[in-house]
């Protein structure tokens, strides 16, 4: 006889991936259960009072281009389930050490005029991207595919298949520029001089001018909760406290996607696999790791430059060279004196996340993937580098290695945050190795974390994507 179906989908995790496929599948009329191990819905989006009562620290994502980018998210509407996008007036800042800091405002003419000889040749890049935004993000954030808008797509690649390093030497003459885009090009976490890295700093700074880079009101964790909500009034369920092992532990369902780590998948999934693909997943590479710091503080963090009071996130790493240098000595394994911090003081802007009079600091830098070294004396001797008495003003701390990192997420491998590598070419156009993306050798069973495209960013793409396929073959 045949197995009774339970469900029309069982989504494995609840992360934003996969809580955007559970509702891009609930909304296409079907059935939907989440099924997370942990107690708290979210992955990586977890906020929780880590250092002492009344501090709220997000423990994974902290501030969310990607989120107010994201066709998905602009597909829904999250706000009657209380989310709600606090903006800073400047999206970013980017403090040197003669004491001034460059801003990236939501205008570019704002932010360029900063700029001094550069200031042309910046609003030379970013208008063309920040014009056709609505066309081209449609087409990054997907897997490879015709694009819908060609050309635009092609005028994005003359520049983004550059390195950052090329990039800057071509486009800009002094430090001001150069280090603005340094430190968004090194969310990539990959080494600046590498090929295409400099669409990385192109869709981070394009996105800041045309969508902003917002903190969430209460922490990140609200997120997740808004979606779980959303996707309960569509009829879907989520089970918390529930580890999955093994598929044979599943109701019956038709589909089956996956919001984990490829390592995770060969486990869960095991010997069903081909050989070769169990493989591929076995040996999937991941990147970096990150060390990450949170503060209880008595107060603002004294920035020399007091302009870097206006931004929630703040890259603190000085020149375009020290930020290639430190970025380049992690991919050979070692921990920068001068790491790249990268930084948010989501208080300034969030009253609910701090008793008041007080604030709370998130922060991460880079490190060796699976690194046990302690970086907190290095970060803290960064920020205080541009913020003199900083150690002065804390609390209390929080201090997460790449091993608490995998234990709060296990997608995290080695304290991966971002899934994997991030090489756009393999990612996007063949992940594990196969031309149809999301899709396993397993009819009905799809991989839609972040190790899919369009790859690491709380966008929730990689499961809308995978949802939507799942729709097409077995749904």
């Amino acid at each position: 006889m045949p197995v009774k179906l339970e469900y029309d989908a069982i989504v494995v995790g609840s992360g934003p991936n996969g809580l955007a496929a559970a509702i891009t599948l609930a909304r296409s009329g079907r059935s939907v259960l989440v099924l997370e191990a942990r107690e708290t819905v979210g992955g990586g989006l977890r906020s929780s009072e880590i250092t002492l009562p009344g501090f709220i620290h997000d423990i994974g994502a902290a501030v969310h281009p990607m989120a107010a980018a994201s066709p998905f998210f602009r597909s829904i509407d999250l706000s009657p389930y209380g989310l709600e996008l606090v903006h800073s007036p400047a999206q970013l800042a980017h403090p040197l050490d003669d004491g001034t800091a460059v801003l990236l405002e939501r205008s570019i003419e704002a932010t360029a005029e900063t700029l001094g000889p550069d200031s042309r040749s910046y609003r030379e890049l970013m208008w063309p991207l920040v014009r056709d935004w609505e066309k081209l993000i449609e087409d990054i954030l997907g897997p490879l595919h015709f694009p819908r808008h060609p050309l635009t797509l092609m005028r994005f690649g003359t520049l983004a298949m550059q390195s950052a390093s090329k990039l800057v030497r071509r486009r800009f003459e002094e430090d001001r520029a150069r280090a603005l885009f340094g430190g968004m090009a090194a969310h990539s976490i990959l080494p600046l001089d590498r090929f295409a890295v400099s669409s990385f700093g192109l869709v981070m700074s394009a996105t800041a001018h045309a969508v902003g880079w917002p903190v969430i009101k209460g922490g990140s964790q609200n997120i997740a909760d808004a979606m779980v909500q959303y996707l309960v009034s569509l009829g879907g369920e989520v089970r918390t406290g529930v580890e999955v092992r093994s598929l044979d532990e599943l109701p019956g369902a038709k589909a089956i996607l996956l919001d984990v780590a490829p390592r995770q998948l060969a486990t869960i999934v095991a010997d069903r696999l081909p050989f070769d693909y169990g493989q591929r997943l076995l040996r999937h590479r991941h990147g970096p790791g990150v060390f990450k710091m949170d503060w209880a503080l008595e107060g603002p963090i004294p920035w020399k430059a007091p302009e870097c009071l206006r931004a929630a996130t703040v890259h603190v790493g000085g020149t375009f060279e020290e930020i290639a240098e430190a970025e380049g000595e992690v991919w050979k394994g070692k921990h920068p004196e001068k790491p790249l911090v990268l930084l948010a003081q989501q208080s300034l802007f969030d009253p609910s996340r701090s008793p008041e009079g007080k604030q709370v600091a998130w922060a991460y830098c880079h490190v060796p993937n699976g690194s046990t070294f302690d970086m907190s004396a290095r970060i803290e001797s960064q920020i205080e580098r541009f913020a003199p008495g900083f150690r002065d003003i804390i609390l209390a701390r929080h201090v997460m290695n790449t091993a608490a990192m995998e234990a709060y997420n296990s997608n995290f491998v080695g304290g991966d945050i971002a899934g994997g590598v991030q090489n756009p070419i393999r990612l996007l156009v063949r992940p594990m190795g196969q031309w149809r993306a999301y899709a396993t050798p397993l009819k009905g069973v799809y991989l839609c974390s972040s190790s899919m495209p369009p790859g690491a960013g709380v966008h929730g793409m990689c499961g809308y994507h995978a949802a939507r396929r799942a729709l097409r073959e077995v749904l």
